[in-house]
């Protein structure tokens, strides 16, 4: 596991699990404390740290005095809306204690899915971080529906540190990394210390390990780790409770599961295309096309589309493919979905006597394209 690159890290971001932050459906305050004075540490080194923190539904089964999480959804909206300001009351405390201030932030999918508002979110919390605030993340599961809700904390940690242009991610649970196995189940299970490519294995792994209060299990993580580490940013998956596990981490220690990134980062915005947008459809593209944009770097042209599915406009985000497999990338459409399918196979000198007009020759720009695949 090269441990230098999160010595030399400058910006982090510290995602925290339910299953580290509570016991016996309760905020564990002792577990709060040492990951607050840790980060304290960390950013009196120069370090800059962004929280993602869960803990709000087990906050609010305390102080509504109930031992299980409602099965209603406004219900655990609700209770959730009730923890949080007892989970950030904890972390005040926590951070107050190594005279840190603390800002709560709650988002959901819409504010990242809008450039401005993805721009406004990374601008308020580049503000937060100059002024050696502790920006505090969550999911808004107060409003979150099926339509805006962006999954579970590992897939938003993702999403910040890729939004932040952060150069490490830490994903702290309550087992300490990737096993063989459910190592709180198996005596057997063996600890994966480095993962380099994403296989049918390794999501067997993740897959037969899941989690309990959270949302997210093993898998959750997995796919976190398969997002950042594609767009250049490394990640390590350890184990919360571990006595001083950030400062140790710093320290040089090998702790957990290593994910190892591409070596190129990915441009900020290309991140966001690629990995916060949610495709509003699909175009399926012909063996030529696929060499042309995987190979050769090109732009999505009419004249190698083959079929289009969805609902979308012109600057929507839209997912390509050939007729077989999974996605290869994803873009940015200069054209409808009806427009597309009017001009597909066509030449770009077609384009103008089909639709009237021709404001572009590409589907999807280059620069407006990240392959995925």
């Amino acid at each position: 596991m090269p441990t230098h690159r999160l010595q030399q890290a400058k910006r982090i971001v510290v995602k925290v699990g339910s299953n580290v932050l509570t016991a016996r459906n309760d905020l564990n305050t002792n577990v709060i404390e040492s990951i607050s004075r840790q980060i304290c540490i960390l950013i009196d080194k120069g370090v800059e740290v962004l929280l993602v923190s869960s803990g709000a539904m087990a906050a609010g089964l305390r102080r509504m005095r109930l031992s299980a999480r409602p099965d209603e959804i406004p219900q655990r909206q609700a209770i959730s809306a009730i923890g949080q300001s007892g989970l950030m009351y904890a972390y005040e405390e926590a951070f107050g204690g190594c005279d840190k201030k603390v800002a709560q932030i709650l988002l959901t999918s819409e504010d990242l899915n809008n450039r401005e508002r993805y721009l406004n979110a990374r601008n308020a919390l580049y503000a937060l971080l100059a002024w050696k605030v502790v920006p505090i993340i969550n999911e808004n599961d107060t409003i979150k529906v099926e339509e805006i809700k962006l999954g579970d904390n590992d897939n938003l940690s993702a999403m910040i540190a890729l939004l932040m242009d952060a150069d490490f991610l830490i994903n702290l649970t309550d087992i300490d990394g990737l096993y063989t196995k459910d190592p709180r189940t198996f005596d057997d299970a063996e600890l994966i210390p480095q993962v380099t490519a994403y296989n049918k294995q390794i999501e067997t792994y993740a897959g037969d390990i899941p989690g309990a209060l959270g949302s997210g299990g093993m898998l959750s993580k997995i796919r976190a780790a398969k997002k950042v580490t594609a767009a250049g940013v490394p990640m390590i998956i350890a184990k919360g409770t571990k006595p001083d596990i950030l400062t140790r981490l710093f320290g040089g220690e090998r702790h957990g599961t290593y994910f190892v990134p591409k070596e190129k980062k990915l441009p900020s915005r290309k991140c966001w295309i690629a990995y916060t947008l949610k495709p509003k459809g699909s175009i399926i593209v012909d063996d030529g096309a696929a060499r042309a944009v995987l190979q050769n770097g090109k732009s999505l042209l009419p004249s190698g589309i083959v079929d289009v599915r969805g609902h979308f406009g012109p600057g929507d985000a839209v997912e390509f493919m050939t007729g077989q497999g999974p996605a290869l990338g994803i873009g940015l459409v200069n054209y409808s979905v009806s427009e597309i399918q009017a001009i597909k196979g066509l030449k770009t000198s077609q384009i103008k006597s089909k639709l009237g007009s021709k404001p572009y020759d590409e589907v999807i720009h280059r620069d407006n394209l990240v392959i995925t695949g």
